[in-house]
């Protein structure tokens, strides 16, 4: 039976831990571990979800879980799936969750080897964009204009003047069994994609966009709206690569205001009339690419 809000476990596995409110790491964590079961073993390097979820003595979680080093989820993750393995072990899944800094950055090396692999692996990378549990970092995740501690706003350079890595696309270049984008404001898509990727052997990996209301500058409250906003105007697609082939989960006739979305957020509010038409400009472009080459 396919897992959807009226069928999905009221077992929580995730809970009692120290985020943010309205974290939207938190809650991928929370909606993947209630999909994944108590067989499965989690796997988080230093980031938002390991300051969050270890605080001795308190363990925030319901399954078994350790902090990895920062640059190396993936090789940890493949350690303990060939040493479950060899004990004769069955039905589990080994599960990592890295934000963008440990996923894009540091991690990536770790990640490349184990799709390379193809180590039978799940690693979900939750996005809020920025190095959050330091101090609001910019990561190759951050997107152009955005006020981090290390992107600035002054009178010579406003913000990140770079835009985002292509995470999944980097991923699916490496040929692995199966990778997928998502979003916390579209929580059915998030699932069904979770409970298709424990399904499959090898390497599989789910990006999904998590805001921060502490580094987006938005209220706790608009988490989830924001997240389903930033697909709704364009700027981030809902996606699935296997096969060797891109396939589109939502495809958007008319797209919502971007400015709208833009000035809501704190990281934003800076940016000029021009600055967002440069923004909708690259979308147009991306998205011709992705009615194109996407089925």
């Amino acid at each position: 039976m396919a897992v959807n809000v009226k069928t999905i476990s009221d077992d929580e596995l995730f809970y009692g831990h120290k985020a943010c409110a309205g974290c939207g790491g938190s809650l991928a964590v929370r909606i993947a571990l209630k999909i994944l079961g108590r067989r499965s073993v989690a796997v988080l390097p230093a980031g938002c979800m390991s300051a969050v979820g270890f605080n001795f003595p308190q363990l925030s979680f319901a399954n078994n879980a350790i902090i990895s080093t920062f640059a190396g989820t993936a090789s940890m993750m493949t350690g303990i799936q060939a040493g479950l393995k060899a004990l004769g072990k069955k039905d589990f899944q080994v599960v990592g969750f890295a934000g963008d800094g440990g996923t894009a950055d540091i991690g990536i090396q770790a990640l490349s080897g184990a799709i390379d692999r193809n180590d039978d692996i799940l690693y979900i990378c939750y996005d809020n964009e920025a190095y959050m549990n330091t101090g609001i970092q910019k990561s190759s995740l951050t997107p152009f204009g955005a006020r981090t501690t290390t992107t600035p706003v002054g009178s010579v350079i406003k913000g990140n003047l770079h835009n985002k890595k292509n995470m999944f696309e980097i991923v699916a270049a490496h040929g692995i069994t199966y990778a997928a984008t998502a979003s916390i404001g579209y929580l059915p898509d998030f699932m069904k994609k979770v409970e298709k990727a424990a399904s499959i052997r090898g390497t599989k990996y789910i990006h999904i966009i998590a805001p921060c209301p502490t580094g987006w500058g938005i209220k706790t409250e608009d988490c989830v709206d924001i997240a389903k906003e930033v697909v709704d105007c364009g700027l981030w697609y809902l996606a699935e690569f296997e096969n060797g082939e891109y396939k589109l989960n939502r495809k958007i006739k008319e797209f919502s205001d971007v400015a709208t979305y833009i000035k809501k957020q704190g990281r934003f509010k800076h940016l000029t009339d021009e600055d967002i038409q440069l923004i909708e400009a690259s979308r147009n472009k991306k998205w011709d690419y992705l009615n194109k080459y996407f089925n």
